[in-house]
């Protein structure tokens, strides 16, 4: 009879056991790691260069946390270059001390120095990623960022059967830095990329290549979860697989309304989770990314990096003779066809109603693109290689913004520093034109500047992004550090508010933080400001951000602690 009582406490003891490790399990964890950025020798393309890489890697660690979750990253800088790291999409909710752009939030870690960023990820499910924010480095330095969702929750879809992470990236048979330090003498255009890549591999057509290609298992019956990130510092591309139909689910750690496609097209930044079925005939089949060129007459690569998709029960896959049997090459689409691009991009929904700003306290007009500064009579001929003797620039209505160089736009705004940033950047385009007919050659040169614009804690803003064809028009990849955003309509030509709001989605837009407008087009956003801080809005092609495409949002306080940003951290770099 005695054993009654022991073996109930017995019980009782299991019960708050699993309890502990249930609650354990639900609770939010921190995750702590040591990034350190050195060169490594890294071959590619027959050749072998001192390439910037992470914990000797390339591309860098992929870190993986749940929503809610923390993350504790030490950044050591053994590189003999100035270096900053982005967490691409977090919000950096009141730590934008964390978000790392160059002399925005922070002053760059310096040879031999160290920052540790400390942020939690809050609100955020899928693929992100980060990367150097500072001159080119990200041509070397980044990786893939998932984000689960909170312990205990699952995908709003059936669970994949594995995974994988197709990061897209581009390499220089040369170092990126000497690459954009030339360009920058000369005026001109930098020179293109020799290889596009997954996962830093080129693939099979390319020299020297294809014993590294990536291979991506899947099997007959599986459905598998690929998470596609453009990591390409200048290049838009086009992703498919040969002969599997892609499903949609996510898109810049959002999820989306599920929808079917033979072909993505990612601007660099941007991030889409796909899922695939093993539902074709058991082989090997080509994953392929190749260039979505907008912009006429400019140069790009024309080549095609590969990945294999290969099935576990193709016939060669137990075989060591696989290797010589050729996988099956997919269709992609025109390097031109924008098409394609407009209408992969309407698909893009929320899974449910959303809350979009629907009264704007700021309604802002922002005109985008290139531009040409006449040579300085200082300069000589060879400093000015541009078209006509010029100097490549680019602008944000007709401003071209300047990093500062002693100081971060962050510590000054929050500081009440003088003469490092403006709030006077204009809310609409300092001279109406034809943005997309034949732009008068007086409009070509924009005028330097750090400007930011302020909004006060809470404002409900709504931002037209109009392309110009100033010098030539292009899809311009838009990216806005410290918020998501809606895209509530994209269309081509000049936008016009009698006619186009008509075409505004106020239900169900997608949530992104990088947004591709259309090249001859336009795109408008919109998000509310409630994340203090500075917070820069630039083109990610860094080609253009190097000359100028940027602009940054002065996000004042709100009232009480929870609506302020945090004290700058102790280890904050100094200039």
């Amino acid at each position: 009879m005695a054993a009654g009582p022991s073996l109930t406490a017995n019980w009782l003891a299991v019960l708050l056991l699993f309890a502990s490790a249930a609650l354990s399990l639900a609770h939010p964890q921190t995750h702590r790691h040591q990034f350190i950025i050195q060169a490594t020798p890294v071959k590619r393309l027959c050749k072998t260069h001192n390439a910037i890489t992470v914990n000797g890697q390339f591309p860098g660690p992929t870190l993986e946390v749940n929503n809610g979750d923390t993350l504790i990253v030490t950044v050591i800088n053994k590189a003999k270059y100035n270096v900053t790291i982005h967490w691409h999409g977090i919000r950096q909710l009141r730590t934008g001390w964390a978000d790392g752009p160059e002399f925005v939030t922070q002053c760059p870690i310096r040879p031999g120095g160290s920052y540790t960023y400390r942020f939690t990820v809050q609100g955020q499910e899928g693929t992100l990623w980060w990367h150097a924010h500072s001159s080119w480095l990200r041509a070397t330095v980044y990786g893939a960022l998932i984000i689960r969702p909170r312990r205990g929750d699952s995908f709003p879809f059936p669970k994949p059967n594995r995974e994988a992470i197709l990061l897209m990236g581009e390499w220089w048979d040369a170092n990126p830095i000497d690459v954009v330090r030339q360009a920058t003498r000369t005026g001109a255009a930098p020179n293109v990329s020799d290889a596009y890549t997954f996962n830093g591999q080129p693939g099979d057509f390319y020299k020297c290549s294809s014993k590294d290609t990536v291979v991506v298992n899947i099997d007959s019956g599986e459905t598998n979860l690929l998470r596609v990130v453009n990591s390409a510092l200048n290049q838009a591309l086009f992703f498919t697989v040969a002969n599997h139909k892609l499903t949609v689910v996510g898109a810049d750690a959002s999820y989306t309304k599920p929808f079917t496609t033979s072909v993505l097209m990612l601007g660099p930044g941007q991030t889409t989770d796909v899922l695939i079925s093993g539902n074709q005939v058991p082989n090997r089949y080509y994953i392929a990314a190749r260039a979505y060129q907008s912009a006429q007459n400019a140069p790009f690569g024309n080549t095609t990096t590969t990945a294999i998709l290969s099935y576990k029960s193709a016939p060669c896959a137990a075989k060591k003779g696989c290797a010589s049997i050729k996988p099956i090459m997919p269709s992609l689409p025109a390097y031109n066809d924008t098409a394609t691009v407009t209408a992969f991009s309407k698909k893009f929904r929320s899974p449910r109603p959303v809350p979009v700003p629907t009264k704007i306290d700021e309604s802002l007009f922002f005109t985008i693109g290139l531009g040409l500064n006449n040579c300085p009579r200082n300069f000589k001929s060879s400093q000015c290689q541009g078209p006509n003797g010029t100097r490549f620039t680019a602008s944000m209505n007709n401003v071209s913004f300047v990093l500062p160089s002693n100081i971060s736009i962050l510590q000054a705004f929050q500081q009440r520093i003088p003469g490092v940033v403006t709030p006077d950047f204009p809310a609409n385009p300092p001279v109406k034109f034809d943005y997309t007919g034949n732009v008068s050659q007086s409009l070509f040169q924009p005028v330097p500047g750090t400007k930011g614009y302020r909004l006060k804690y809470g404002s409900r803003v709504q931002v037209v992004l109009q392309d110009t064809s100033i010098v030539t028009p292009e899809n311009h990849p838009i990216h806005l550090h410290g918020y998501d955003f809606y895209i509530i309509a994209e269309g081509f030509g000049n936008f016009n508010p009698k006619t186009d709001t008509k075409k505004f989605n106020l239900v169900d837009p997608p949530l992104r933080n990088t947004v591709a407008v259309p090249t001859n087009g336009w795109a408008v956003i919109r998000f509310v400001a409630d994340n203090p801080g500075a917070w820069i809005m630039h083109c990610h092609l860094d080609v253009h951000i190097t000359w100028g495409l940027a602009m940054v949002f002065l996000v004042d306080n709100g009232v009480g602690q929870l609506q302020s940003i945090e004290a700058p951290p102790p280890d904050l770099p100094i200039c």
